[in-house]
């Protein structure tokens, strides 16, 4: 019988790449790790990994055996879950991943309406760009994330995951207060604000300015939306914003349609294997009724 911890580790290597992601997941140390695989290795009787540069790769059989692995991994978290829904008692933590915009309008009520309801459940939040996010809610960093998609740009589907609808957030554009622009072919002379390059939004919103004819002049890239909020609102920038943005705040900036009315998708994902687990549940439930009335 094979030791499952050291399968773990194995699944570990083929979702992350190096030891040293195992090891930073895991919070132990490379050497650690590398023992732990030569260990498995005696078991198994064959090689699992092979020198590549400065790091190892699964070999053929590691890789069969890390899918396996992560069969096992799934059935034990099944178990857990199933375990965890009998007990009468609501209590664990949930680690939750969430992106900013999503941060600012939801997480408030929501954990104040677990810490009322359900105050026996520990929820851990960490602020989380959604790809990523995504990709360490596979690899167990993470419990419960929630994403965001937006039109004409699919977000990454990861063996494992579900997947659940939280809200669809309307897309406009942003101007600031007084200006006479009636659309967004009227902003090519002006300063933008956008996301970073590589960001779904960032590609969306230059689609959309050159859509209308013009190469938007981007002046300053910032990841973070109150930025841009903030750059709208005193007159420095234009924008394409969500409307989450907005929720809970009145702004003197000048908010118009675009053609399509087009909108994000944001939604949670978990480990198809946890989401039943009723400490994740109760969270995925405070989130959309938190949503709903935003």
């Amino acid at each position: 019988m094979y030791d499952v911890k050291r399968l773990r580790l194995l699944r570990e290597l083929a979702d992350r790449g190096t030891l040293a992601e195992v090891a930073a997941a895991l919070h132990h140390s490379p050497s650690s790790v590398s023992q732990q695989l030569a260990l498995l290795e005696r078991e198994v009787g064959v090689p699992l990994t092979t020198a590549a540069g400065r790091g190892v790769v699964l070999t053929p059989d590691g890789q069969l055996l890390a899918a396996r692995a992560g069969e096992v991994l799934r059935i034990l978290e099944r178990a857990e879950t199933e375990i965890a829904a009998r007990s009468s008692a609501v209590t664990g933590a949930v680690r939750l991943a969430v992106f900013q915009s999503a941060a600012l309008a939801l997480l408030p009520q929501t954990l104040a309406r677990m810490s009322a309801e359900h105050p026996g459940v520990r929820v851990e939040v960490v602020q989380h760009e959604p790809e990523q996010a995504l990709r360490r809610t596979a690899t167990r960093d993470f419990d419960l994330v929630v994403a965001e998609q937006y039109p004409g740009h699919a977000t990454a589907r990861h063996v494992g995951l579900d997947r659940r609808p939280l809200v669809r957030d309307r897309l406009r554009l942003a101007l600031p207060p007084g200006s006479a622009e009636q659309d967004i072919a009227g902003t090519a002379r002006l300063p933008w604000v956008m996301e970073p390059h590589g960001a779904a939004s960032r590609h969306w919103a230059e689609q959309r300015c050159r859509e209308a004819g013009f190469e938007p002049d981007v002046r300053v890239e910032s990841a973070d939306l109150e930025v841009h909020v903030r750059l709208v609102e005193s007159g420095n920038a234009v924008a394409l914003l969500p409307d989450l943005v907005w929720a809970g705040r009145t702004t003197p900036a000048r908010l118009v349609e675009l053609p399509g009315s087009p909108q994000r998708e944001v939604f949670t994902s978990a480990r198809a294997a946890g989401a039943d687990r009723p400490a994740l549940r109760l969270l995925r439930a405070a989130l959309e009724a938190v949503a709903a009335e935003a």
